[in-house]
């Protein structure tokens, strides 16, 4: 591990609760580190320092990739996952066991994404347990259209990836894949939530939590590098809205109306072996 990136850093905020440690990186909105007990759950780019291959990117407004990296809508262009991970976000509330951050349209968003916005995360640590609440504020006189998504990063040995375990998650099946030449980039549909044995570590439960008894995470994309890439030694299963280009797709993303916010929040929960 190089010396710079050993938990925890200078500029990672830490919360906790009984033996559940989690770490954020406000200027990028990073969840850096989620820890229960002995198992580190989130991969740590911790040879490279690449915080491109980190802990839980939030890909905001967009996921994946735009066609021609275009916003048709307002003819505008997007990078690939969007702005949200490359801004500064402001620290709104650091408690023992919460953080609040906060982004808020500017001249730098509207360029690209023209619309009044306050974007929210919370992230709060429980007992074994990881909670992530997005709230997407339209301050705009007009609808908003949003498809964002969740980019975790799993620790996990490569030579063990055929080994994990996944109930839930139909049409995934980790023994059938070569790993290190011919890695997933695929997405499934995800049905509320879906459990992953991860093999010498333990089980994780990912599941969004509704409001007002609705779910916004309507897939999940399955991804990861091969072992030839610096940073390989993860596996990202992703709760997404939409797959790539889905901003483009009316009937796929999320359209906010004037001055109205949707919510969504997602749980980790880990049980170490």
């Amino acid at each position: 591990m190089a010396a710079f990136t050993q938990f925890p850093m200078p500029n990672e905020r830490v919360i906790t609760s009984g033996t559940t440690t989690i770490a954020v990186m406000p200027e990028i909105n990073l969840v850096s580190h989620f820890q229960v007990g002995d198992w580190q759950v989130l991969y740590r780019a911790s040879e490279t320092g690449n915080v491109k291959r980190w802990g839980i990117p939030l890909m905001i407004p967009n996921f994946g990739r735009l066609k021609d990296g275009l916003f048709e809508e307002k003819g505008t262009t997007l990078p690939m996952h969007g702005f949200g991970r490359n801004l500064p976000w402001s620290v709104a509330e650091h408690t023992e066991t919460s953080i609040r951050l906060q982004l808020t349209s500017s001249e730098a968003t509207r360029a690209s994404y023209p619309y009044d916005f306050v974007f929210t995360s919370e992230i709060v640590a429980g007992e074994g347990s990881l909670t992530y609440t997005l709230t997407m504020e339209n301050k705009s006189d007009e609808t908003m259209p949003i498809a964002p998504g969740f980019h975790p990063y799993f620790a996990q040995d490569q030579g063990e990836k055929s080994h994990v375990v996944v109930n839930g998650l139909e049409g995934f099946d980790a023994s059938t894949i070569h790993w290190d030449t011919n890695p997933p980039d695929n997405h499934y549909p995800f049905a509320q939530q879906a459990s992953f044995e991860f093999p010498q570590q333990g089980t994780l439960r990912i599941a969004e939590v509704p409001h007002a008894g609705h779910y916004l995470l309507k897939e999940m994309q399955v991804w990861s590098e091969p072992i030839t890439a610096p940073d390989h030694e993860f596996i990202c299963f992703e709760p997404i809205v939409t797959h790539e280009n889905g901003l483009n797709r009316p009937q796929d993303r999320l359209n906010i109306a004037p001055h109205t916010q949707q919510q969504i929040t997602l749980r980790l929960q880990a049980q170490p072996r």
